[in-house]
């Protein structure tokens, strides 16, 4: 579907709207915001109902859309003259007028929070590896426990003094980098399920175990999952996968073994998409896949946990 000019298009057209959900900017016929939802629902394609052969002009659809000024506001729409309605159209002077009202920017519970798309360009247009227009909602498990000694005790970090905290990293197969067991979620899904079985099929290979194996585990996790937990983060995330047009949220949350006795009954094992699996001491001395570190770092202040041997720019209480 001319993939390259649409996404120089979605690019002019600004997919900050994707987060400001009801932003004035139509695609063919339905919102960006739209889009996140249903790809399908959008017709990006082209109808054939709707296009007079391929050269974008549309007969009896999409003039409502165009008409100014744009309901309950004085704004001027920028005029779009009816062969260049179609995005398979041609028109690098387009220069849409970009409009929000006052009603959406107060941040009801019904509308998105307004958020600029949402961190900058990217050098790249169109979707990439990722499915869908705008946010691309995943989930990321971090799973916690103290340090130990053979003997049970926690251990300090000798020039902090803070104990260590460890977390269940994975080593990705697309790219080598050592990252939390997260991935996407999958349509009509909770992100409490998905952050339950994004670390079980990553972090303890569970969809190659036998359905009394995955039983079993299922009520390990459960008794992991059910416990009181921190939200770390959710939004925005840096990803290599992100462009202009589409880009990872997510939200990461920490689930925390203060005995160690939960995650002594569960034997990681790489699986899904994990090349290994391992718990890794947290600190600043970390390299992990996008914006991982960061998480890390939130949970280690969170839990007064160490983070750094220069006590002036160590993690606050």
């Amino acid at each position: 579907m001319a993939g390259g000019f649409l996404g120089k298009t979605l690019a002019a057209v600004s997919l900050s709207v994707a987060l400001a959900s009801v932003t004035v900017k139509s695609l063919g016929g339905c919102s960006v915001a739209a889009c996140r939802n249903s790809l399908s629902s959008c017709r990006f394609h082209v109808n054939s109902n709707m296009m007079s052969g391929f050269n974008g002009a549309i007969e009896n659809s999409h003039n409502k859309a165009r008409t100014s000024p744009y309901p309950g506001s004085k704004v001027q729409r920028s005029q779009v003259p009816n062969d260049k309605v179609g995005w398979l159209v041609e028109w690098h002077d387009y220069n849409p007028v970009e409009y929000t009202a006052v009603s959406v920017l107060a941040g009801p519970q019904w509308a998105d929070p307004q958020i600029k798309n949402p961190a900058g360009r990217t050098g790249l247009v169109g979707r990439g590896l990722l499915g869908r227009w705008g946010p691309n909602h995943a989930a990321d498990p971090i799973i916690t426990r103290w340090k130990r000694d053979r003997s049970g005790n926690k251990i300090t970090h000798p020039i902090s003094g803070k104990n260590i905290l460890q977390f269940v990293a994975i080593k990705r197969k697309d790219c080598g980098e050592w990252a939390i067991p997260g991935g996407m979620v999958d349509p009509g899904e909770k992100i409490s399920a998905t952050l339950k079985r994004e670390f079980g099929e990553e972090a303890l290979n569970s969809l190659q175990k036998s359905s009394a194996e995955k039983r079993e585990l299922q009520e390990k996790l459960h008794k992991l999952f059910s416990q009181e937990h921190l939200v770390i983060y959710r939004g925005y995330v840096d990803d290599p996968r992100n462009t202009d047009n589409a880009w990872i949220e997510t939200e990461a949350v920490n689930y925390h073994d203060e005995t160690g006795e939960i995650m002594d009954n569960l034997a990681l094992e790489a699986g899904d998409d994990a090349g290994k699996v391992k718990w890794m001491d947290i600190s600043d001395k970390l390299k992990l896949y996008a914006s991982h570190v960061q998480f890390i770092k939130r949970v280690a202040e969170k839990r007064d946990a160490h983070w750094s041997e220069d006590s002036e720019t160590g993690c606050p209480g």
